[in-house]
């Protein structure tokens, strides 16, 4: 599921999202607070020494994984609030066949294991003289537990896909940073165990494919913008030294060929269809460039609109699929030169 799709067919928010600082001291808990939340987690934060010097490039990542991880507290809390409180859309019947009471035990855990999450990347930052990231306000347009859970896997998904980038990163770099890229395999470890219950809550096999996506750091941060109210982040999103790109959003469901969108407002380049591609990550193959249709629209809403194939069968995996609009026709051997190349996207695709 696209992240704007869920921006573009809900027509409204359930429940406001939540204010910080959460109940249990979220985002800053006192010591007796942090000892609960690390219970309620099921494990505490880890005490190797941390980094006190970070490159440029490891700062950067640690600015988005905070970010990313504000974003899934403020998630999962309003989640559970919508449970928890009935709201409509999220009611018993709407929970069934799962038990009530498994699934609020579920996603409070998961709440407070995003908060040390989020924690623990903060006190990197701090260490290595750094300021914390602190939250943003956050809109969540999804109305329903069934799309709350599938928004949950789309970007748990990106999650996946992204942080082995940043792992790589941390174990290049080396020296003090090391720990880094071992702690991040953890992390790695507990999104993919809640990402299969996501997709069991789904009816679809707990694990996807044998081989995940992987997407670049820009992309998560382009996708993240999208749930953030514009010039609400303390630090502006914009510090973070990482492109991004405006929305690239899905028109309908792909079967053999894919239709998207794009907003036109006359800020950007819009480039001439037949000089323009759609590439595709999936699994870990080399992305795929495919041409794409000539624009149409209409003026009013400064909208274009155009086709490309869908190529799902020559061996994409199942899951997530993320799909970019590229300047030129590639071959794109690198997830740089996607990154390089890219107008707008990414689009996100979930498909068993």
């Amino acid at each position: 599921m696209r992240l704007t799709t869920v921006l573009a067919f809900a027509a409204g928010v359930a429940a406001a999202p939540p204010s910080f600082p959460l109940p249990d001291g979220f985002p800053n808990p006192s010591r007796g607070q942090l000892s609960a939340i690390e219970k309620t987690a099921g494990g505490s934060l880890g005490d190797y020494p941390l980094p006190t010097t970070l490159t440029p490039a490891a700062i950067t990542s640690l600015e988005l994984l905070a970010n990313n991880e504000l974003f899934e507290v403020a998630f999962f809390s309003e989640l559970l609030s919508n449970i928890t409180n009935t709201v409509t859309g999220y009611g018993f019947s709407d929970l069934e066949p799962f038990d009530r009471d498994l699934i609020i035990k579920s996603l409070t855990a998961i709440l407070k294991q995003e908060e040390v999450h989020q924690i623990g990347a903060n006190a990197i930052l701090v260490n290595a003289k750094q300021p914390p990231i602190a939250p943003c306000k956050y809109t969540f347009p999804v109305r329903s537990f069934n799309a709350s859970i599938a928004l949950a896997q789309t970007f748990t998904d990106l999650a996946l896909a992204t942080i082995p980038q940043i792992q790589l990163l941390f174990a290049r770099d080396g020296g003090d940073e090391t720990q880094n890229a071992i702690t991040l395999g953890s992390v790695l470890g507990q999104e993919g165990q809640q990402d299969g219950f996501f997709r069991y809550i789904q009816k679809k096999t707990p694990s996807a494919a044998p081989f995940l996506t992987g997407a670049p750091a820009a992309f998560a941060l382009s996708a993240l913008k999208q749930f953030i109210v514009p010039d609400s982040c303390p630090k502006p999103l914009s510090t973070i030294n990482l492109p991004t790109f405006p929305p690239l959003i899905k028109d309908g469901r792909p079967d053999d060929r894919a239709g998207f969108k794009i907003e036109d407002d006359g800020s950007r380049e819009i480039v001439p269809a037949e000089n323009a591609s759609i590439v595709y990550l999936s699994g870990q193959n080399l992305p795929v460039a495919v041409s794409i249709t000539p624009y149409y629209g209409w003026s009013h809403d400064n909208s274009l609109f155009f086709g490309a194939p869908f190529p799902f069968d020559t061996g994409f995996s199942n899951g997530l699929t993320l799909a970019v609009l590229v300047k030129g026709k590639g071959p794109f051997t690198s997830l740089d030169a996607v990154v390089n190349a890219t107008v707008y996207g990414p689009a996100l695709f979930e498909r068993d």
